[in-house]
């Protein structure tokens, strides 16, 4: 029986590396050094989900196609993890910020000009040569 699926399909370790036309030792070696983490069975059996499987490809792109070394792949994938992590903070501040103004803003509303900032009233500039000099 699966243990701890992440979404819904699972595939084993053999139709993993024929998919993707790598040695299950590749698979093996990602593992070993923590570019994937496979779920497994009772049987300690290793299955890939579609998660992972997303992951192995962004992998093999960086590996076959740009060139990168495992100890490469591991430094981008890290860093693309903090940048994913920046980014819910982020979008997690954003969220904060917005609510505490409509939240301010609403309390101001009754009576209030409907401005963030109060606003003064505009001064009066005198007129005469329309500040051209003479």
């Amino acid at each position: 029986m699966p243990a701890k699926r992440k979404s819904k399909g699972a595939y084993m370790i053999s139709a993993v590396a024929e998919m993707y036309e790598i040695h299950p030792q590749t698979l093996r070696l990602y593992e070993r050094e923590g570019l994937l983490k496979p779920s497994r069975t009772e049987g300690n059996t290793r299955l890939y989900t579609d998660e992972d499987l997303e992951r192995l490809e962004f992998i093999l792109n960086l590996a076959r196609d740009l060139g990168v070394n495992i100890a490469g792949i591991a430094i981008i994938l890290q860093m693309r993890e903090r940048m994913e992590e920046m980014n819910r903070q982020m979008q997690s501040f954003v969220e904060y910020v917005r609510s505490e103004m409509l939240s301010r803003f609403q309390q101001n509303a009754p009576g209030a000009t409907g401005a963030i900032v109060p606003l003064r009233k505009p001064v009066g500039v005198p007129r005469g040569n329309g500040g051209r000099r003479e």
